[in-house]
């Protein structure tokens, strides 16, 4: 199976907003500088990882995104879905009923063992991908990655994170 690269974006991007503080954003710009992709490129699956519920996107000039939920509460299902779409990989198109060594509809009672096989390895996938949280992707990178990387990632988000003020600091 091959997933999109966008998929590889928009983890990593979530991942990075697992980092930003409280109710703070950080731009798409920032993350599609931090990751060396085009930033139009990169807002189209900002958006639609917004869409998904996966992401909050805050207007304005201070404006961003972040998680719109905890991350122990995203899963990497929930992002591949929101990127690939929630398709099944393998789609069966019946091609043993096609050609010249076709028989009657009747021979073909049993469903095809191919898309049987097929399906079950999509299920343990998509079983696999439900049981990784954002959050124990975070914690591991943190825990386990050289520490001049976590430094330098943790110091982008501190330096592109935008504060946002919270309604109850508001002056009426």
């Amino acid at each position: 199976m091959k997933l999109g690269e966008g998929v590889e974006a928009a983890i990593h991007c979530a991942a990075m907003l697992a980092g930003v503080e409280g109710a703070a954003t950080m731009p798409g710009a920032a993350m599609a500088e931090a990751f060396g992709l085009s930033p139009s490129y990169l807002l189209k699956h900002l958006n639609t990882l917004t869409a998904s519920g996966i992401l909050e996107s805050v207007p304005g000039p201070s404006g961003g995104y972040r998680l719109a939920r905890p991350a122990e509460r995203i899963t990497l299902l929930d992002i591949v879905l929101a990127v690939e779409g929630r398709e099944t990989a393998f789609r069966c198109g019946e091609i043993r009923q096609r050609g010249p060594a076709r028989l009657d509809a009747s021979a073909y009672v049993k469903p095809c063992g191919i898309n049987v096989a097929m399906q079950k390895a999509e299920r343990a996938y998509r079983v696999a991908l439900a049981e990784a949280r954002l959050s124990d992707i975070v914690a591991e990178y943190v825990s386990d990655a050289d520490p001049r990387s976590v430094a330098a990632n943790c110091a982008f988000v501190e330096r592109h994170q935008r504060p946002q003020k919270s309604s109850s600091t508001k002056q009426a």
